[in-house]
């Protein structure tokens, strides 16, 4: 199965770690410190440059995407 997150990005679904929400994840400071360090190693990718609000984590990279997670969860399914 795959997952479209917008724009030109589908993701296989058994790539996917973890589909996080920006505002509750952000909160924390390791959390914070992850997706500084994946952007500065190029590893992320921006679906766009609306506001962010969830982040989906793969095996390579991590995607930055404007849809909030109850809307990927349904779009999962």
């Amino acid at each position: 199965m795959y997952l479209y997150l917008g724009g030109d990005i589908v993701l296989k679904s058994d790539k996917i770690i973890g589909i996080f929400d920006m505002d509750t994840s952000t909160v924390n400071k390791a959390t914070r410190h992850y997706l500084s360090k994946a952007e500065k190693e190029k590893k992320t990718v921006y679906v766009n440059y609306e506001l962010p609000k969830s982040f989906i984590v793969t095996e390579d990279k991590i995607y930055v995407c404007p849809l909030n997670t109850a809307t990927l969860l349904k779009r999962s399914k």
